[in-house]
């Protein structure tokens, strides 16, 4: 028996011909409905899974309770990319995970799982971890090698440029220039292929983004008006203090080319917040209280990109690498953090949650 009031929000036979296993969930987090494709996947009958408690019936490796507050509150579909989910009585599969509410019920979710099929999932950034190192190894490899011979061309060009007429010197000029942006991009590649575990201690986030304020205004966001909107109680983070001024770096860098040459204001926003967590893989939950938002007032992100913003290669920008982004959200999973976006035309916010870092006396608990 439905647990849902009359008349059926769903029509029957729609629900019924999902292929993507579909759930319906209640403001108190209780499972309402399922369709035949979720039965299936969970292993379980609608009968057992119908008034569970959806976060107690099944594993879902993703800070939900903060994904279902924004879609009720924003009232608006949330896509979260990579998550592992699993009944309990079978392996995790990996999936991509939508919410949206009902039109008629708007406290109503519908919940729905795409499962990551072998050959979609090695072009995303949440490939397994052999199958990355293997094609982040390769491509760190071919960066290597191709970075030597490009030092000998653009050191020719240069040779060359000094016993030509300057018209001809723009020819070699234009080939310094771009043997030079492709280092750079080769240069990123590297970077990204660095597996290096963080070397985590205790950091003050403040001082992290101050050090990424004074060095971006100084550099690349010289044109943008950035704010403090900082918390001073905030507890230090368990963090790699260089690989935390990277994100930071990376984020303001990515709101100051968003703005372009006009400028713009960046806000970097700190507070804390109990309310997310995350699933870790032995089942247990862990608290990312420690927030931090940069949030920029540029055009906002390409709608057709948003929702994979954070794989590798995708970028929003005509000269962009798509790198940026991807090594912060690899960086922030290594901390066991996580890192959202939501983006509208003249606001974009960048939220990274991140642990509190233990006391010295828990240290060894």
């Amino acid at each position: 028996m439905s647990l849902l009031p009359s008349p059926w929000p769903v029509p029957g036979v729609i629900w019924a011909s999902l292929p993507m296993p579909a759930l319906l969930i209640a403001p108190e987090g209780l499972i309402l409905e399922v369709n035949p494709a979720a039965e299936t996947f969970l292993n379980a009958s609608r009968r057992a899974l119908t008034g569970q408690p959806l976060l107690g019936r099944i594993s879902i490796k993703a800070p939900m309770e903060e994904a279902f507050r924004r879609a009720r509150a924003n009232q608006a579909p949330m896509k979260i990319n990579e998550a592992e989910v699993s009944s309990g009585e079978r392996p995790p599969v990996q999936c991509a995970v939508h919410l949206a509410p009902l039109h008629d019920r708007p406290d109503v979710i519908l919940l729905i799982f795409s499962p990551r099929e072998i050959a979609d999932r090695l072009g995303r950034a949440g490939v397994s971890k052999n199958a990355a190192r293997s094609a982040i190894g390769m491509a760190e490899m071919l960066a290597h090698e191709i970075k030597n011979p490009l030092a000998g061309i653009s050191g020719a060009a240069q040779l060359l440029s000094m016993s030509l007429s300057p018209e001809d010197r723009e020819l070699t000029d234009l080939i310094v220039e771009e043997t030079r942006r492709i280092v750079k991009l080769l240069g990123q590649v590297e970077q990204f292929g660095n597996l290096r575990p963080p070397e985590r201690r205790a950091v003050n986030i403040h001082d992290a983004l101050d050090r990424a304020r004074r060095s971006a205004l100084v550099g690349f966001a010289a044109q943008m008006r950035i704010i403090e909107d900082f918390d001073p109680s905030l507890p230090p983070t368990l963090a790699d203090p260089d690989q935390l001024m990277q994100v930071f770096l990376n984020l303001i860098r990515n709101a100051a080319e968003a703005a372009g040459p006009r400028g713009g204001t960046i806000r970097l926003r700190s507070f804390y917040d109990l309310s997310l967590r995350i699933r870790r893989k032995d089942g247990s939950q862990a608290a990312l209280p420690l927030n931090i938002e940069v949030i920029d007032d540029g055009p906002g992100l390409p709608p057709d990109i948003a929702a994979e913003v954070f794989d590798p290669f995708v970028s929003g920008r005509e000269n962009g690498t798509g790198l940026g982004l991807a090594l912060v959200s690899k960086i922030i999973a290594d901390h066991e953090g996580w890192i959202t976006v939501e983006s509208a035309p003249g606001r974009t916010v960048f939220r990274l949650s991140l642990p509190v870092a233990p006391k010295p006396a828990e240290k060894g608990m």
